[in-house]
């Protein structure tokens, strides 16, 4: 979605090409930022708290952060700028490659900038992604371990743009010295990688740190890494700043463990938790790609985040984007906005725009939300322990309207009396090819929404809806175009009808086939 992107102001003169950054910021510097407009819609945060469940100084921080609140990600849009080139820590997960426009992981970027072009970079997308109210910065390297680029990023960015949210994403190793630096650049979100909280198993993730002019290996090395991290975080928790806690899902290594992490974080005033897949692919270059360690399956996953739940909010929208992403969470933009075409654009920042588009949003955010509450109601009552999952192909917005055969992941929802909560996404391969259905791919989509019931889709095609029939899954096109959190209860509401009028009979969905009478029904329905 865009703007018309022009000048606003006494001043209104054009940015012309070529022209020196600092200049064309400062013909914006007049115009003082404004928060976006707040709407009455619940963000999830990774779990049910929404505005009256949250002290309004946290709401404000995480109503239209789309990776601090679920609901906030169908809705608005981020941005990484790759500053920060260098790290102090090795982790054998990751492998930082530059000019590379064919991997989406951390790490990845296709260029590297340098302050003055980030903050350019920010302001084009900004005007252009009026929805786009996060700066992030996460890599490629750790933006701490470059602090006088990342913090110069942010001073620019926070001048003329000031309202954009600012983020760091860090290992954590440096924090305890940068605290300061980020309370005074009002950065509120704060995202620490912690993968352990047992040197033991730290060793087996992270081969070195460089720490104070040295290098530590092994052991030593995991717990100095832990030890600093523990005590950033805490820091942050005194001085009001929000953390967000990733974690890397390495079975075999640290899955059991981080159940324990979950609970180290949350003790220390952590506000989210983000488990993530490990991502082990040969072709990255990993040292776990390497040596045939294996990511988690989507339900180990799942399992292992249920788990944790109970103890703290979990994050379950996350993409693991790469440090340049661009656009909303699940998609890529960053092609649209390259230094050189950042540098020959004529920017122009209008703050009274963006406020004006994110209100239109905030709107449409809250026609979601009383979608949802209106269908609830529907549930009042009903008690049932039947629980299902079910995949839904979305470009945003927070409805159905996306093709089968042009999804590249599904949204995963969980519908029980509850009502639909999401509980994360699955990235297939595309299906349709120039004109055609891959075979192979859609045997790689089954496989991966195997354990759903259903999948909800703006339109498919008669081979892949009978090929997902045939293997127990109901393909739904009937809610096209409608919001999907209503659209999941209406479904489930008439499919626990079906069940109490003895119509079908539940059973669980694993990796056996749904049984036949729910393929009938979803014709039927």
């Amino acid at each position: 979605m865009q703007t018309e992107q022009h000048q606003s102001g006494a001043d209104g003169a054009e940015n012309h090409a070529g022209a020196n950054v600092d200049e064309i910021m400062q013909k914006v510097a007049e115009h003082k930022g404004c928060g976006t407009s707040g709407g009455s819609g619940k963000a999830s945060c990774g779990s049910g708290a929404g505005e009256n469940d949250l002290p309004t100084e946290i709401w404000e921080k995480v109503k239209n952060h789309p990776c601090y609140s679920e609901e906030a990600h169908h809705h608005y849009a981020r941005m990484h700028v790759a500053v920060a080139p260098a790290c102090n820590i090795q982790c054998n997960y990751c492998n930082r490659k530059y000019d590379c426009a064919n991997e989406s992981r951390p790490g990845v970027v296709s260029e590297k900038l340098t302050p003055e072009q980030a903050a350019k970079k920010v302001l084009a997308v900004a005007s252009t992604i009026p929805q786009m109210t996060v700066l992030g910065i996460a890599g490629p390297g750790d933006p701490l371990a470059n602090p006088e680029k990342t913090f110069k990023t942010f001073e620019l960015v926070a001048k003329y743009a000031p309202d954009i949210k600012l983020c760091v994403s860090t290992n954590g190793l440096t924090l305890p010295d940068h605290v300061e630096r980020l309370s005074k650049y009002n950065i509120d979100h704060v995202t620490i990688t912690i993968n352990m909280v047992d040197p033991e198993v730290g060793a087996k993730i992270y081969p070195w740190v460089y720490y104070n002019k040295k290098r530590y290996h092994g052991v030593e090395a995991a717990k100095i890494l832990t030890d600093r991290q523990l005590q950033g975080l805490e820091m942050l928790t005194e001085r009001g700043i929000l953390s967000k806690i990733n974690s890397v899902m390495i079975p075999g290594i640290n899955d059991e463990h981080l159940v324990e992490v979950n609970k180290a974080v949350k003790s220390r005033g952590a506000f989210l938790h983000n488990i993530m897949p490990l991502i082990s692919a040969p072709e990255h270059g990993t040292v776990f790609g390497l040596t045939g360690q294996r990511g988690p399956t989507a339900q180990e996953l799942k399992a292992l985040q249920d788990n944790c739940e109970g103890e703290m909010n979990m994050m379950r929208h996350c993409r693991q984007c790469r440090a340049d992403a661009v656009g909303l969470l699940g998609e890529d933009r960053s092609a649209e906005f390259t230094t050189d075409k950042v540098m020959e654009m004529e920017v122009s920042y209008d703050l009274e725009a963006r406020k004006a588009y994110q209100e239109a949003v905030e709107k449409e955010r809250q026609a979601v939300v009383d979608a949802k509450k209106a269908e609830l109601a529907g549930l009042a009552g009903e008690h049932s322990d039947i629980k299902m999952l079910i995949a839904v192909a979305t470009k945003g917005s927070g409805k159905v309207n996306e093709h089968f055969g042009h999804a590249k992941e599904f949204q995963v929802y969980e519908l029980s009396t509850s009502g639909a909560k999401f509980v994360g996404h699955r990235r297939v391969d595309l299906y349709c090819q120039g004109g055609y259905g891959e075979e192979d791919s859609l045997a790689t989509i089954i496989r991966a929404i195997n354990d759903c019931h259903a999948v909800f889709v703006a339109k498919i095609g008669g081979c892949p809806k009978n090929d997902l029939k045939a293997a127990g899954i109901d393909p739904v096109d009937q809610y096209a175009g409608e919001f999907i959190e209503q659209s999941a209860i209406a479904y489930f509401k008439d499919y626990l009808d079906k069940v109490k009028s003895g119509e079908i009979q539940h059973v669980e969905r694993g990796d056996a086939q749904i049984r036949q009478g729910a393929l009938t029904a979803a014709e039927a329905a």
